[in-house]
């Protein structure tokens, strides 16, 4: 019987398929582009191919393809009396996931791992900060990540993709040091992987070392492919380095090619968060962004995100809402937000209509109340830098210079806190 490259049986016969469907997987895994067609390719090969359905599912919900992941999931599970124990593991976990059954997918993953170890495409879904656990706003979330990686790595080995995965959960929890030696490791093994090059991007990040961050992944990024799923929030890391470089000429390029809708050609979810954050950190450093950036920012929100739900997308989306001045979509994520972190989208939400009121009291007030663990709310300690600075910039407008930048000095030692906030010196 054939297998995928991480061992694992496959119910199909065809060799064409097989390798079709192995490209398709490093591709995904890579966060590469083409990976749509990779998936056709291998079910072209054997129509009847289970997992080659289902990673065409999979990656279209990524991209929020939304309507049309119903019928290779239900292509998938129409061949379940011809599949492997791992396969219909495999179709059971990851067709829960596709159903937005988020907490009854992670027992079901939880389970299968543990007898499918190697499993790479029902491993990968709860992986990084997008992942179910980084999207499970429960308290405790990176360290649980970190703990998921750590039982999982004996099984994986050199992997350069689980070394990537890895290096991200030790970053996010403090450890620079280790993360730096588990990416290397991972870059040498697959220098052209995306989700390596963007986690050693969060290194230089997290580091404070704007210029070789900056020289390396705008030199990397010149030959990823733009349909990848993470060129978009590759842009974003570069944008940011051109704005604390001074260079916003550069900044404001990278938006318009690369981020802003228009431009990017990458997951909603990512154009949305990316481009609110990048206008905000912009209006923090004293770069002036027209009115209208902010009411296009909304309009994007309502169009791709018109119900609240996922609270990393609901707390950039009540940003733009807020500077935008649309007050009524703003109030419909105050009143309706949902899931476990719920309570901190309201909290973040208000804060942001305060600011857009120079209600400095009350944002102050607002992000008080959510800060103390702001991380159930999802993404990256980077990302989260949004409301750190956010919450230092209204102690700034207050008069109360040094309580903003002590917060910072705390929460964020090793950044030049004068290209971050203008006037905080």
């Amino acid at each position: 019987m054939l297998e995928d490259q991480y061992g694992n049986e496959l119910s199909t016969s065809s060799q064409p398929a097989r390798d079709a469907y192995v490209e398709a997987v490093d591709l995904f895994l890579a966060a590469d582009g083409g990976i749509e067609e990779a998936f056709q390719k291998a079910i072209d090969a054997d129509e009847n191919f289970a997992l080659a359905h289902l990673g065409l599912a999979r990656i279209r919900q990524m991209l929020a393809k939304t309507s049309l992941v119903a019928e290779p999931l239900a292509k998938a599970r129409a061949q379940a009396e011809h599949l492997t124990p791992h396969e219909t593991g495999q179709v059971a976990a990851i067709g829960l996931l596709l159903e937005g059954k988020g907490p009854e997918a992670y027992k079901a993953i939880r389970s299968h791992l543990n007898h499918y170890p190697r499993d790479v495409m029902v491993a990968q879904s709860c992986m990084g900060v997008f992942g179910l656990i980084g999207f499970s706003g429960q308290p405790g979330r990176e360290s649980e990540q970190l703990a998921f990686t750590t039982w999982l790595a004996p099984h994986y080995g050199d992997d350069w993709w689980f070394l990537s995965q890895h290096a991200f959960a030790q970053l996010e929890t403090g450890q620079t040091g280790p993360a730096e030696h588990t990416i290397e490791r991972s870059l040498s093994a697959n220098p052209r992987s995306a989700n390596s090059a963007h986690v050693r991007s969060h290194l230089y990040y997290e580091n404070g070392e704007t210029e070789a961050g900056a020289d390396y992944l705008e030199k990397w990024r010149r030959t990823y492919d733009k349909r990848g799923l993470l060129h978009c929030h590759i842009s974003w890391h570069v944008a940011l380095w051109a704005m604390a470089r001074g260079d916003v000429e550069k900044m404001w390029d990278m938006i318009d090619a690369d981020i802003a809708p228009g431009g990017a050609l990458g997951p909603p979810i990512n154009v949305l968060t990316d481009l609110a954050a990048i206008l905000y950190r912009a209006e923090l450093a004293g770069i002036d962004v027209p009115s209208q950036r902010w009411r296009d920012v909304s309009d994007y929100a309502l169009k791709c995100f018109p119900m609240p739900g996922i609270s990393f997308v609901d707390t950039h989306a009540a940003l733009a809402h807020a500077l935008a001045g649309n007050t009524e979509a703003l109030a419909k994520i105050i009143r309706e937000a949902k899931g476990p972190a719920a309570d901190l989208v309201g909290e973040f939400a208000q804060a942001f209509g305060a600011i857009a009121r120079q209600d400095w009291d009350q944002a102050v007030s607002h992000f008080a109340a959510a800060m103390s663990d702001h991380a159930r709310i999802g993404g990256s300690r980077a990302q989260r830098d949004l409301l750190e600075f956010a919450m230092a910039a209204a102690f700034l407008r207050q008069g109360l210079s040094n309580q903003a930048r002590f917060i910072l000095s705390i929460l964020r030692p090793k950044t030049t806190l004068s290209h971050a906030i203008k006037g905080l010196l």
